[in-house]
């Protein structure tokens, strides 16, 4: 019996939690199709169960599909850190040509706003509401909060954690034969 590739990939969170990270993202079914390859890769199984009884029954198999799964992850990371330092630099560039990031002000701004009404709605009309809209209009409040978390740590950096992992990729992406400006390098 064959799943579809997208219960294969979240299948496989079972045995590499990471990937739940992944393919519920924005490329989410293109980053399953890219697991269940290497999943199949890994065990020579084109068959969705061949493929999970295979990885829970050979833990040298596991150990190669997590190393090929740490590799993407690495990747990813990579990615993502390469496509914030552009979207900085971008806004350097345009800081020092004297001009703002209106679309982006505009994005914080919505965001807050967004955030402090649904604050003043849950605050105002919590007994009249049924619960069940309470909490819709709390999970609406924390993908706003959450908004506004990515634009401060874009803005800002996150924390001294994340300059440490900044760092390591930097030396990662150097060690690679790239030029880097990540931490002023």
């Amino acid at each position: 019996m064959s799943f579809p590739i997208f219960t294969l990939a979240h299948a496989l969170t079972e045995v590499v939690p990471l990937i739940g990270r992944w393919i519920n993202g924005d490329q989410g079914e293109k980053t399953a199709q890219k697991v269940a390859d290497i999943a199949q890769a890994v065990t020579g199984e084109k068959d969705s169960s061949k493929i999970l009884h295979a990885l829970k029954g050979d833990p040298q198999l596991l150990i190669q599909f997590q190393q090929a799964i740490l590799k993407v992850d690495q990747e990813l990371e990579m990615s993502e850190h390469k496509d914030r330092e552009s979207a900085r630099l971008r806004d350097m560039a345009l800081a020092q040509a004297g001009r703002s990031n209106f679309r982006a002000d505009i994005m914080v701004i919505s965001a807050a706003l967004g955030l402090i009404s649904c604050l003043i709605t849950i605050t105002l009309y919590r007994t009249s509401l049924p619960g069940e809209a309470v909490g819709i209009i709390s999970t609406i409040a924390g993908i706003f909060g959450s908004c506004l978390k990515d634009a401060y740590a874009f803005e800002f950096g996150s924390s001294r954690g994340s300059k440490l992992k900044d760092g390591k990729l930097s030396a990662l992406f150097l060690a690679k034969g790239g030029r880097s400006n990540f931490n002023g390098q």
